[in-house]
């Protein structure tokens, strides 16, 4: 049961540590390339994922603007303004106003349109204007994009969703016209492995693979039914309760996405990365990158401004899981004997023990 007025508070979930690391790790750096959650029904996926609602920051939009445009010039991305806004800048009439970081969720039946958005080539014909009717990925720029059952959506929907997130552009094109606008966002997928899997050139592209299993804790187990039933008793009074563990992990994330462009990350270090990816027969080097951006973040996030070895270790177990070479119908999953093994290889000469 969903409550959109007061969402189930992340810091109230119990367990699935590794899924809410992930989730914050993307929030602190957004360049992180999103996370792909992977476990059985019933074990929190949707609820951390819609949860980081109350978690997120406010950000400067122009009013009325559909592609969220910063108003204030601020955006580290250098996006700039849309058509409209810059007009509207140009004439003094540009306004703004602050709201929070959105998550925007996809359905599984979204169509391309939906999807992209669309350009009404009447209009275009008859007046030589543009007119563009903004879609999905317009709604979630400089937000989280949240698309549960992942593996179900059609695979070109897939592929636009991640050419978008890497490319930080949306284009569409319809006889020979196009149009183009900024489509930053943090792509979270969510899917149940028994339903079907992703194929791996689409796995490879998210940043960061998580798997969530059910709690086998007994008092783990109570306090999930007890904290869900008092939530759903009185959705309100239960946020209420929450809420200043939410503050105080919004609070964290906001120092680390501060502290995230000071961090330090050894050459010793990147060694190591680059040795356990070796070791652990990763191709391409795209999981070295996400490994040292991912260990720095998460230093940022525990307050350091200099990454570890025990950073790029936790790093290594979502970097790596779903870009390893697998046999047919084995599982996603990373072998902590041979990660340790490969940490204690050392990466090469001058790595500090």
């Amino acid at each position: 049961m969903k409550n959109h007025n007061f969402p189930y508070p992340f810091s109230a979930i119990v367990g699935q540590d590794l899924m809410k690391r992930a989730l914050l790790l993307n929030v602190v750096n957004p360049r992180l390339g999103g996370v792909l959650i992977r476990g059985e029904k019933g074990t929190a996926k949707s609820t951390a994922v819609r949860a980081l609602c109350g978690l997120l920051p406010e950000i400067d939009v122009a009013a009325g603007c559909p592609f969220s445009c910063d108003p204030t010039g601020a955006d580290p991305a250098g996006d700039g303004l849309c058509a409209a806004c810059l007009a509207r800048a140009q004439a003094g009439t540009l306004e703004s106003t602050r709201r929070r970081v959105r998550v925007v969720d996809l359905p599984v039946g979204a169509t391309e349109d939906r999807v992209l958005g669309t350009l009404d080539m009447e209009t275009t014909i008859k007046k030589g204007e543009k007119r563009f009717e903004p879609g999905i990925l317009a709604e979630a720029h400089r937000g989280v994009l949240y698309v549960d059952e992942v593996n179900l959506l059609d695979d070109h929907i897939v592929d636009v969703l991640l050419d978008a997130a890497a490319m930080g552009v949306n284009t569409v094109e319809r006889e020979g016209v196009s149009f183009s606008h900024p489509a930053r966002f943090v792509l979270v997928g969510t899917m149940n492995p028994e339903e079907g899997e992703l194929r791996p050139q689409l796995l490879d592209r998210f940043g960061l693979c998580v798997q969530v299993e059910g709690i086998a804790d007994i008092d783990d187990r109570v306090e999930v039914v007890k904290r869900r039933a008092a939530y759903e008793e009185n959705p309100a009074g239960f946020s209420e309760a929450w809420a200043g563990r939410e503050r105080e992990v919004a609070g964290r994330v906001e120092r680390a996405r501060a502290l995230l462009p000071r961090v330090v990350f050894s050459d010793e270090l990147l060694r190591l990365v680059a040795q356990i990816a070796v070791d652990m027969g990763v191709d391409g080097h795209r999981a070295d990158l996400v490994m040292m951006k991912t260990a720095k973040t998460m230093a940022a996030l525990d307050g350091r401004d200099a990454a570890t070895r025990d950073d790029v270790a936790r790093a290594a177990e979502m970097a790596l899981p779903h870009r390893m070479r697998k046999k047919p119908f084995q599982n996603i999953g990373l072998d902590k004997t041979a990660l340790a093994d490969s940490m204690a290889h050392g990466g090469g000469k001058g790595l500090v023990r």
